[in-house]
């Protein structure tokens, strides 16, 4: 299991990400959301001038925002930068697209995408479709060094249910999850990658096809409540973000909530129905991965905090890392809340990291 940080593009919060270089993290995975955030590519760049070792990729780039060469060439931008520590994150766009007001990229929609820029991030040729016209397009001057799509950049597939596994499974070099708490979860995951992947005709390696959990984890004292102040200081943000996630899939797809949602969510979705639909978009994701909400702070429940978080004695995270690792899940990358995210990661880097297994080199 490796361990990595996912940071929400912030442009002068630098050394936030050569702290974790510092820690021993392996990743570095920076948040793409332009009207939350800073502009990821930036935020990268500063990133790649000030590190050394660890990688650097996008947490996850969205492709409705960018046409796919764009996407390709910022990514090669950087890797000019730090050859060989660069990757690719991309999804649909759970939150950035709607903030915007908008859905996310549709499955068919992101299934064409992922082929027209696996190819471009190679420096291949690819075909772009613009209404009915198809074209070929190639970065042309790649050689003149203003970018480097050498050493190659592995492409990580954003996957939260069987469609958007299924695209991953056929175009990625791993895939991006969320909602995975425990050993049993990523088992129940892996058997549907490989399900999904037998009907693309693709068989998945494990030893080479990456999963990685998007999450965030808090080292409990002895005696220690879940729901304790400085549990929810340091993880209810990225709580919060959950049950954003989950009233997104209930307004949009009609989704139940899960049970451990039960006891906030009449008073929760009361709430939010209080906001004026047309500007709904743009109240639901408030603080979202940052900070809780004043008015959000009453649900940051015992149930809520275990469904969203991963949280436990030092020792209790370990086994629990360990186990899914055994079961198949090669890295976590860690989001803690803004305001505590240094603190987050000396504990997790001192408390835990040495109770786990040596990692494999980064695939």
């Amino acid at each position: 299991m490796e361990l990595s940080v996912c940071m929400a593009a912030k442009v002068d919060e630098i050394d936030y990400a050569v702290l974790a270089e510092e820690l021993g993290y392996a990743r570095v995975w920076v948040a793409d959301s332009p009207m939350l955030w800073s502009d990821c590519f930036t935020t990268m760049g500063l990133i790649a001038k000030s590190t050394s070792r660890i990688g650097i990729g996008t947490g996850v780039a969205v492709a409705g925002l960018r046409l796919a060469p764009v996407t390709a060439a910022a990514h090669a931008t950087v890797n000019r930068l730090a050859p060989g520590r660069v990757f690719c994150g991309i999804g649909s766009g759970n939150t950035a697209m709607r903030i915007l007001g908008r859905k996310p990229m549709s499955i068919a929609r992101f299934d064409e995408y992922l082929t027209e820029l696996r190819p471009l991030l190679d420096g291949e040729e690819a075909t772009l479709r613009d209404g009915r016209t198809v074209l070929p397009t190639r970065h042309v001057m790649q050689d003149a060094g203003f970018v480097a799509f050498q050493p190659r950049m592995p492409m990580y597939v954003s996957a939260f249910g069987p469609k958007s596994m299924a695209v991953a499974a056929r175009h990625g070099d791993g895939v991006v999850l969320g909602g995975v708490n425990r050993a049993e979860d990523v088992k129940t995951v892996w058997q549907l990658l490989t399900a999904v992947a037998q009907k693309t005709g693709r068989t998945l390696d494990r030893s080479t096809f990456r999963t990685t959990l998007l999450g965030t984890m808090v080292v409990l004292e002895p005696g220690e409540a879940v729901d304790s102040d400085r549990v929810k200081a340091e993880c209810g943000a990225y709580a919060m973000a959950v049950v954003h996630y989950v009233y997104e899939q209930w307004r949009q797809y009609g989704q139940a909530p899960p049970d451990a949602f039960a006891g906030i969510w009449d008073d929760y979705s009361a709430m939010i129905a209080r906001v004026p639909e047309e500007r709904r978009h743009l109240r639901i994701h408030l603080g979202h991965n940052c900070w809780v909400e004043p008015e959000e702070e009453r649900f940051l429940t015992k149930e809520v905090i275990e469904a969203g978080c991963i949280v436990g004695t030092a020792p209790q995270l370990a086994e629990r890392l360990t186990a899914m690792s055994a079961a198949g899940l090669d890295e976590i990358m860690i989001l803690p809340t803004l305001a505590t995210k240094e603190k987050v990661l000396r504990d997790i880097a001192a408390k835990v990291a040495p109770l786990l297994p040596t990692p494999p080199e980064v695939r």
